[in-house]
């Protein structure tokens, strides 16, 4: 492991100076404005109910970012689909409208108007924990004439009898397990069971391009029933539509092997999306500059896929990097692969220990990039950056150099979420630091509610709301100017 490098040395502005900065300054995005050009974006608390709906602790968590007047806040990966998924944010019918208007009014009380809200919507693929050994082989390996070729490789007489047949994979050691499965079946045992954009022969996974434009739309005009001031489409990371974006998405239907293909239904989902809305609702989309696996996307496709999104009339992109499922750590049995314990994984939320260049701004480059290819290509969409900023001189340098038009900082709100409104009343002494452990991240990892290391175990005080485990506070201490 790299040795952890230092955090940037902060220079923090006078009221004065921030009044007078580009951070600070407003900016619109198609039907609506922001009073500064800060933002949270999206991030999975695990505070709503296993059916999708918003707690008090989901309230709690969006007002106390909200204290910050940030200029937008995106709120989690909400679900569009009618289906289990957990603790996390659904917008997949109208029952979870009223608990989610709560959540918009919440953050207007909040911010005191001065903070617009968008809904990030997701679709995602079904994907199983990792199994046992003996329980894989035993029940859910469809067995087929393959497997006995393959022991007949390795110098066995494969058994007539299946449940013998089942026996002598079972008494195979894993070199030779690995011989005789394919390539997916291996995978399947070793990391669990996850769906591909690329597997046609299910007929729903074929028939996603039919079934999602009508999904997400039917989320958007939710969230606009919510009151929202738009939605983010999650076209990022390892989920549905990053995979349909991506270069690994191999499908032969017409959506898939070129960037027209790749791109098709993304565009189709946009198309929906507007005409459910109008165009007095804004909708962006947030996608990968990269998707840091070996065979995947690159900024090139990312520079292509935003212009063609720019003029699909999208008002506003915001771009990240890496998360797949590709490249993940192998799970232990019994638990699911996450998509942020591989390299790609590394580089969306690098630590202060990723290599010598450390985190700070590390794909500002690739979106600068990206910015210049809508530019040259005549559209004026605003780009949201990010990636490891946590000062005032980041932020004003990445808007001054035109890498970006809003600065998104994600961890650094998680540690501080008063920090923007700190720096604009020039008390950014008081700024507590994100100090980059991804102390946060391994909560997120084992589905627990995400807390900060900085401020989790600071329980003075009689009404401190704890997790459920009764060790850590729900939400940063309030700052008391």
């Amino acid at each position: 492991m790299a040795k952890p490098v230092p955090l940037l040395d902060a220079r923090w502005p006078s009221a004065e100076e921030a009044a007078r900065s580009r951070l600070f300054s407003p900016v619109r995005l198609g039907p609506t404005s922001l009073t500064s050009r800060t933002w949270v974006p999206a991030m999975v608390p695990w505070r709503a109910t296993d059916e999708g709906f918003v707690t008090d602790d989901v309230l709690d968590w969006y007002g106390r970012f909200a204290d910050g007047r940030p200029g937008a806040i995106v709120v989690e990966a909400t679900g569009i689909r009618d289906v289990p998924s957990g603790p996390l944010l659904r917008v997949s019918a109208d029952r979870f409208v009223p608990g989610l208007r709560s959540l918009v009014e919440r953050v207007r009380e909040r911010s005191g108007g001065a903070t617009r809200l968008f809904l990030q919507t997701i679709d995602f693929l079904a994907i199983r924990r990792r199994p046992e050994r003996a329980k894989f082989l035993g029940r859910f390996l469809a067995l087929t004439d393959e497997h006995r070729a393959g022991l007949e490789r390795e110098k066995i007489r494969p058994a007539a009898d299946d449940d013998a047949l089942r026996a002598q994979l079972l008494a195979l050691d894993d070199e030779q397990l690995e011989r005789v499965l394919s390539e997916r079946e291996w995978e399947d045992l070793s990391k669990g069971y996850r769906e591909r954009v690329t597997d046609v022969h299910l007929p729903h996974v074929a028939a996603l391009p039919s079934v999602l434009p009508e999904l997400f739309a039917s989320a958007a005009r939710r969230a606009r029933d919510a009151g929202f001031d738009g939605i983010e489409l999650h076209y990022a990371h390892a989920y549905t539509m990053a995979s349909f974006l991506s270069r690994t998405n191999t499908r032969k239907d017409g959506y898939g092997g070129s960037l027209e293909g790749r791109a098709r239904l993304p565009l189709e989902v946009i198309e929906a999306v507007r005409a459910a809305v109008g165009d007095d609702f804004a909708v962006g989309a947030r996608f990968l500059c990269d998707e840091a696996i070996e065979g995947g996307s690159d900024v090139t496709d990312a520079a292509h896929f935003a212009v063609r999104f720019a003029g699909a009339g999208l008002d506003f992109l915001s771009l990240s990097r890496g998360g797949k499922f590709d490249d993940a750590k192998q799970p232990k049995v019994g638990k699911a692969v996450y998509p942020y314990t591989g390299p790609s994984g590394h580089e969306c939320m690098p630590t202060v220990r990723i290599d010598a260049a450390g985190p700070f701004g590390r794909y500002l480059p690739l979106v600068g990039e990206v910015r210049r290819a809508i530019r040259a290509a005549g559209h004026a969409t605003p780009v949201v950056g990010c990636g490891g900023i946590a000062t005032f001189d980041q932020a004003e340098r990445a808007l001054a150099n035109e890498t970006c038009d809003v600065v998104a900082a994600a961890r650094q709100s998680l540690a501080d979420p008063d920090w923007w409104e700190k720096m604009r009343r020039g008390r950014g002494s008081d700024v507590r630091r994100c100090i980059y452990t991804n102390y946060c991240e391994g909560l997120d990892q084992k589905h627990v509610e995400v807390t900060c290391q900085l401020w989790d175990r600071d329980l003075a005080g009689s009404n401190v709301k704890l997790t459920k485990d009764g060790k850590r506070r729900t939400c940063p201490p309030p700052w008391r100017p």
